[in-house]
């Protein structure tokens, strides 16, 4: 696989982000889940994400059962669990996450430490002076911020280097290409573009609406509730046609297509099926192609907001 930075370590150009271990898409395993990890180590993958609300700490702890020592993990810290969304930034809060994140990973170090989401009434310098505080004390390799505007990124990495910013970015979600990516390039900071694969809707085959309130994310998000959701079916069908006529699959082709958009990039698929892996294999798009897949899904053709009122809350928003 091709390497790419982040932080001071070369990885595989394409992570895995490992929320679905947390149910967040439906029941899983730990089985399925460790299965998963192995394959996914298989094909060169060497850099995973959590975070502690994965399962409100099941993400983690099935990383720390898996044990493996010779790849990068991050995982996060800032969205505080229960009926209303809150957010803390506070220093006590962060070290105190970090220490359970840890004792869930059984580790004593975490490569990358992320603020999952901002808290507005605290600084951001403030909290890039706590993160620096936990880099020199040995806890943690380099810190980063999620679901940001490039102008906090700019603040925050003139208190303290932002080692890498993590926010949605695929071939619907193209909102960090007006200011973020371009940002994090100038800054020397990698971009890991989270849900690369639409949450599903870039996978092996079209997705059924099946999604059971309370239990699957998509149930209430707007690109997966009618109309949108059977507009953006049509939508991504010339796509797929275009790469089955090359012999691509729907979800290399799609990576392809984050991976070609900047070389500090590196997208995190997740996913609960070990086979899904095979699916990721990324073909080598020509400039004649990515004209083609800009033609068939031109940035903006997603149907409905990536998130709901409900969901969307403490993300920032710049454009």
């Amino acid at each position: 696989m091709e390497q790419r930075r982040l932080g001071n370590r070369k990885i595989g150009a394409i992570g895995f982000g490992t929320m679905s271990f947390g149910g967040i898409f439906g029941a899983t395993d730990e089985a399925s889940s460790l299965a998963c990890l192995n394959a996914a180590v298989d094909a060169g993958i060497s850099h995973f994400d959590t975070a502690n609300i994965y399962g409100m700490g099941i993400s983690e702890q099935i990383l720390g059962k898996w044990g493996r020592r010779d790849v990068q993990l991050a995982t996060k810290c800032g969205i505080v669990s229960g009926p209303q969304r809150v957010v803390r930034n506070d220093e006590p809060y962060i070290r105190q996450c970090l220490e359970d994140s840890l004792r869930r990973l059984k580790r004593e170090h975490v490569d990358l430490y992320y603020i999952h989401r901002r808290q507005p009434e605290i600084p951001v310098e403030d909290v890039a002076g706590t993160m620096s505080r936990l880099v020199q004390e040995g806890k943690i390799g380099g810190y980063g911020l999620s679901e940001i505007a490039p102008s906090t990124l700019r603040r925050a990495h003139a208190e303290h280097p932002v080692t890498v910013v993590q926010n949605e970015f695929s071939l619907w979600t193209r909102l960090p290409q007006l200011g973020l990516i371009q940002a994090c390039g100038a800054l020397g900071v990698a971009f890991v573009a989270f849900s690369p694969l639409g949450r599903g809707m870039f996978g092996r085959a079209p997705l059924k609406w099946d999604f059971r309130a309370g239990i699957d994310f998509r149930a209430t998000n707007p690109r997966f509730t009618e109309p949108n959701f059977s507009a953006n079916l049509a939508a991504i069908a010339p796509f797929r046609e275009f790469c089955a006529a090359r012999g691509w699959t729907v979800p290399g082709a799609a990576l392809a297509w984050v991976l070609a958009q900047g070389d500090h990039i590196i997208p995190i698929p997740g996913t609960r099926r070990a086979d899904h892996l095979r699916d990721w294999q990324v073909p080598d798009l020509a400039p004649e192609d990515l004209a083609e897949i800009e033609r068939i899904l031109p940035a903006g053709f997603a149907h409905g907001d990536r998130y709901g009122d409900h969901q969307i809350a403490f993300v920032e928003r710049y454009c």
